[in-house]
């Protein structure tokens, strides 16, 4: 029997820090139905397999190692093909925060949405958090297992697309770099009440986004498909949320790409009430 699907369950399960008999009991089986599951004796009904795929906040399709044919949908597809990492491995300057304003001294669920190559979703798994991320590049996300690997830390990494993707379950932290400029102008405050909607009572969102200013030009590696904020405009969205911390229109520079070009940002941390 093909062990890939109970390997994968083991190492999520584990991952979520849930015993085989939490498990068990939130699926309505057996602990030793789900044993037998681990140690590749049997596969579940596949009506349990979404339920499944849900707790271990992963798709069914991860859950059981099927790797889908890989297409180019977005430019940094083939840039994180490339050796070394895109955007490096340092954590980002919001994850600091994070960790000082909800450190995981209990279990807590993030969410990284827009991942990349995994820097920031594997700095915040080495530290004690139960972490699923998601890009829509899958090159990206084979980099970030790889680096959570080599840390020795387990990341639940899978394939979605930010416009569309709404987690199933409760997280107590929801983060993203650069993740909101995906979102069309239309559908923001839609996007980011349905995250608040799956986000734990007191939990955090951490989140930035590229404001347009006219006297900075965009920036050389940009895409089509990303469409600059206004100045606030993140900030008015969490009018109902208590602002923890924030950054208005930081400009810096930078050299993705290898062009030097400028940027400036947007940065909120804000918990739900």
């Amino acid at each position: 029997m093909n062990r890939t699907f109970s390997n994968n369950l083991t190492r999520l399960r584990k991952g979520h820090k849930l015993t085989q008999e939490k498990l068990a009991e939130a699926l309505g089986v057996s602990f030793q139905a789900v044993s037998k599951w681990e140690t590749g004796q049997t596969y579940p009904d596949i009506e349990l397999l979404p339920r499944l795929a849900q707790l271990l906040t992963t798709s069914v399709d991860s859950l059981l190692g099927y790797v889908p044919t890989k297409r180019i949908v977005t430019d940094y597809e083939k840039r994180y093909q490339r050796d070394g990492f895109y955007w490096g491995v340092a954590p980002n300057r919001m994850c600091y925060e994070v960790l000082g304003l909800k450190p995981p001294t209990t279990p807590l669920r993030l969410l990284d949405i827009c991942c990349g190559e995994g820097k920031d979703a594997v700095f915040f798994a080495n530290n004690g958090y139960i972490v699923s991320a998601f890009d829509i590049a899958a090159s990206g996300l084979d980099k970030g297992r790889k680096l959570a690997e080599q840390n020795g830390c387990t990341v639940n990494f899978f394939t979605a697309d930010v416009r569309d993707f709404i987690p199933d379950v409760e997280f107590d932290i929801i983060y993203t770099s650069g993740g909101l400029l995906y979102f069309a102008p239309e559908q923001r405050r839609e996007m980011i009440d349905a995250y608040k909607k799956k986000t734990a009572p007191g939990g955090l969102h951490a989140m930035n986004t590229f404001v347009d200013k006219p006297f900075i030009p965009r920036a050389p590696d940009s895409e089509d498909s990303e469409r600059y904020w206004k100045s606030g405009e993140l900030f008015s969205c969490y009018h109902d949320w208590h602002f923890r911390w924030t950054k208005t229109e930081d400009i810096f520079d930078c050299t993705s790409g290898g062009v030097p070009h400028k940027h400036c940002m947007d940065t909120l941390l804000a918990s739900a009430l």
